[in-house]
């Protein structure tokens, strides 16, 4: 019996081997004109393939040498070690202990301090739903503290917009296993 993994892999096959077939096509057909006089120069300039793309396909020998070196310079590239973890994975991330303790501006403008956006455009105009959103997801990614998601985030206003904030996983996990109304709100948008 074949799962979805076996259909994908298939698929994947089945994609490979029409791939080369219609290169190997291609290839011997260049070659052809190739033979009948044309420069590689022209075939560059009728087909707009590259100049290394043609150098490949009047040369198979070439194009196995070039796909070898490559393979082996993807086997021999550096690797993290096996006990590395991200730093989305190891960053401290800070969550309240309550939310009714969020109480922070829901309309105008705010200038965030340099700690938590240091993008330049630090500006928000909360009456925008984009530019709230970014705010948000830069307080709940930058807070140092406690006491600065008091000051910037509200209550209502993260419920009302954390399913569609894009968040770290971890982030997102450390929120929602703390307050399961934003899990059941994101689960509810859905």
């Amino acid at each position: 019996m074949t799962g979805p993994e076996d259909e994908v892999r298939a698929v994947v096959a089945e994609y490979e081997a029409t791939k080369k077939a219609a290169l190997a096509k291609r290839d011997a057909a260049l070659r052809a004109f190739h033979a009948a006089g044309w420069r590689a120069v022209d075939l560059q300039h009728v087909t707009g393939y590259s100049r290394e793309t043609i150098r490949q396909a009047l040369n198979p020998e070439v194009r196995q040498a070039v796909n070898t070196s490559r393979r082996k310079a993807a086997d021999t590239a550096p690797r993290p070690p096996a006990d590395y973890v991200s730093y989305s994975d190891r960053k401290p991330y800070v969550v309240v202990e309550n939310l009714d303790e969020l109480h922070g501006p829901t309309t105008g403008t705010v200038i965030l301090p340099h700690h938590l956006d240091w993008s330049g455009n630090a500006e928000y105009l909360l009456d925008k739903p984009a530019r709230l959103a970014s705010m948000y997801r830069a307080v709940l990614n930058e807070a140092a503290s406690p006491d600065d998601l008091h000051s910037w985030i509200d209550r209502s206003t993260l419920l009302q917009l954390w399913p569609q904030l894009w968040l770290p996983p971890r982030l997102r996990r450390l929120w929602e296993d703390r307050f399961p109304e934003l899990a059941a709100a994101r689960n509810e948008a859905a």
